[in-house]
């Protein structure tokens, strides 16, 4: 079968034909439609997992993947053949993932059924950037009326993001350049900042180039429109600087996440504000949680491009998009 691979952590992923693999006691088999594409993909191919979780070579990379079950191993009483499923394709070993034709998985891993009227595309987008937004809208318990600003709200957990902030009552602050600022308004934001032409509110800060200071525009922008702060912090991008800028604005007893690990945990304790670095847990209820929503068309699965698998090594050099891309395998 065709898969997309690397012989060793740091290697070019490339395209290759490997064994098709079997379910084993269980276990079940996937013949993949889609799979999603995210930062965490490329991350896989440089070595975050090398001393983490054992990893077979060549290791096949994805994380997200929806399908049918193609075939069954014994002792499955979850899933039959037909069944139309999406998952999370990462279990230990690592290296069996959802860029590939097909793939197995246990059926008590991050596995589940895909309701009537959702696509194997838009499936394939959610687990991921998906249940990540639904488990950070879970811990920030947003009650209606608060302020929320989401840091990076035009990726694909920011878009997510977007829409279930505004779902449980956020009024949410969303940032991004001009040119998307629709897309996020149809999403839900009340409001966009542009971080490319904004400038900080105090008239003596020199800002020569706005592309490159997004954490002063940024909060100089809100803390102008909104001096009394903000309840809720959602930075999806920033470093350390740039998120300790951008905490300043939470009010006492407010929440801040940091989804890269930027945020300092002494400092936010110190201001009253929980919170802190954020990694989601969630798993089958949260996924079948949100494709209930999909389904209901409470959600929208922001794809911004489906590709071809044969299209992943240029795809995972590309940078960041707006919304999703999914691989067509």
């Amino acid at each position: 079968m065709r898969a997309i691979v690397v012989q060793k952590f740091g290697a070019t992923p490339e395209l290759a034909d490997v064994p098709v693999p079997e379910p084993g006691p269980g276990e079940v088999q996937v013949a993949l439609d889609a799979a999603g594409v995210n930062p965490f993909d490329l991350k896989m191919a440089d070595g975050i997992l090398e001393g983490k979780m054992p990893t077979d070579f060549p290791m096949i990379l994805g994380v997200d993947g929806a399908g049918t079950i193609s075939a069954i191993g014994p002792g499955v009483r979850a899933f039959a053949v037909g069944d139309r499923v999406v998952g999370k394709f990462l279990t230990a070993p690592a290296g069996h993932g959802s860029w590939a034709q097909y793939a197995t998985l246990p059926e008590d891993a991050t596995l589940v059924p895909i309701p009537d009227g959702v696509t194997s595309v838009a499936a394939a987008a959610l687990p991921v950037a998906g249940v990540t937004a639904q488990d950070l809208v879970d811990a920030a318990q947003i009650r209606p009326g608060q302020t929320v600003l989401i840091v990076g709200a035009t990726g694909g957990v920011g878009s997510f993001l977007v829409q279930l902030a505004n779902m449980a009552g956020g009024h949410v602050i969303a940032t991004a350049r001009g040119d998307a600022a629709d897309q996020v308004a149809r999403l839900g934001a009340t409001e966009t900042i542009d971080y490319t032409k904004t400038r900080p509110a105090d008239p003596d800060v020199v800002d020569p180039d706005p592309a490159t200071s997004r954490d002063s525009s940024v909060t100089g922008a809100v803390r102008f429109t909104h001096p009394d702060g903000i309840d809720v912090l959602f930075d999806l991008i920033s470093g350390p600087a740039d998120f300790a800028s951008h905490a300043t604005l939470v009010r006492r007893g407010g929440r801040a996440y940091s989804t890269t690990w930027a945020a300092d945990e002494n400092s936010l304790h110190e201001h009253d504000i929980t919170g802190g670095n954020f990694e989601s847990k969630g798993r089958g209820p949260e996924l079948t949680r949100l494709l209930t929503r999909v389904a209901s068309g409470d959600v929208v699965v922001p794809v911004e491009a489906t590709v071809p698998m044969e299209a992943a090594p240029a795809v995972l050099g590309a940078g960041s998009a707006r919304g999703k891309t999914v691989l067509a395998i």
